[in-house]
């Protein structure tokens, strides 16, 4: 089974047997309004915890996206370079941004739950 954890930059990675999905949160695309570009890491590069990692560009303004955990990027979804609009209509789902080895689990433990995650937006559970 998956876990997810949140970041407070509004980030989200679900990590199942060492291996992380990541994207934006639907408050995160909610804040950016229609998004018109996405610039995404190469496969194969590393990052550590908190580094930014990618850039999505919407019609308000450009955002840094920062990794969550220390890893490396196994996969990014290279759909969203024709189709960036996708992170609005799914941003849980396909509108992933990259996959991920991650190297420090550890690092998971400073992450929020969905739970402590709404808390920080204001969201009604």
């Amino acid at each position: 089974m998956a876990d997810i954890f949140y970041t407070k930059d509004h980030e989200w990675i679900k990590v199942d047997n060492g291996e992380g999905v990541v994207g934006i949160t639907a408050y995160a695309s909610e804040q950016l309004g229609d998004i018109v570009f996405v610039e995404l890491p190469q496969k194969g590069m590393s990052f550590d915890q908190g580094k930014d990692v990618a850039v999505i560009e919407s019609v308000k303004a450009a955002s840094e996206i920062y990794t969550p955990a220390t890893g490396e990027i196994l996969e990014i979804n290279s759909s969203l370079e024709e189709r960036p609009e996708v992170i609005n209509n799914d941003p849980l789902g396909s509108g992933w941004l990259y996959k991920m080895r991650v190297l420090k689990p550890e690092e998971l433990k400073s992450l929020m739950s969905e739970e402590d995650y709404n808390k920080l937006i204001g969201a009604k559970s």
